[in-house]
């Protein structure tokens, strides 16, 4: 079974950044398509960022300029540079592949952003 985990968040100051890191049991990202996840209380889940297995990424239009997802196919770890952090970014994070049906929600990292 594969395991995600997640790590990096904290808390952070409006306009601050971070790198968030998710680190897979098994070399997953050079096969599936996968992407960070964020959940604020009384809130859907939403799609922040995907990347596919061959390197192309799409946004959510709220992170447009603002996140970059990336990928270590070596090291088995995907990333996401946040930057010019908002309140409105407050949220557990988390990252995920359909693997074939099954999606290894890991227990997130919380990402807080207020002054």
């Amino acid at each position: 079974q594969v395991q995600l985990v997640e790590s990096g968040g904290g808390l952070v100051q409006p306009g601050g950044s971070l790198r968030l890191s998710c680190a897979a049991s098994g070399s997953i990202f050079s096969i599936y398509t996968a992407g960070w996840y964020r959940q604020a209380p009384g809130k859907q889940r939403e799609l922040v960022a995907e990347i596919t297995s061959g390197g192309s990424t799409n946004y959510a239009d709220s992170v447009k300029g603002r996140f970059t997802i990336s990928k270590d196919n070596a090291k088995n770890t995907m990333y996401l540079q946040m930057t010019s952090l908002k309140p409105e970014d407050t949220a557990v994070y988390y990252c995920n592949a359909n693997l074939g049906g099954y999606r290894p929600w890991g227990q997130g990292t919380q990402v807080t952003v207020s002054s």
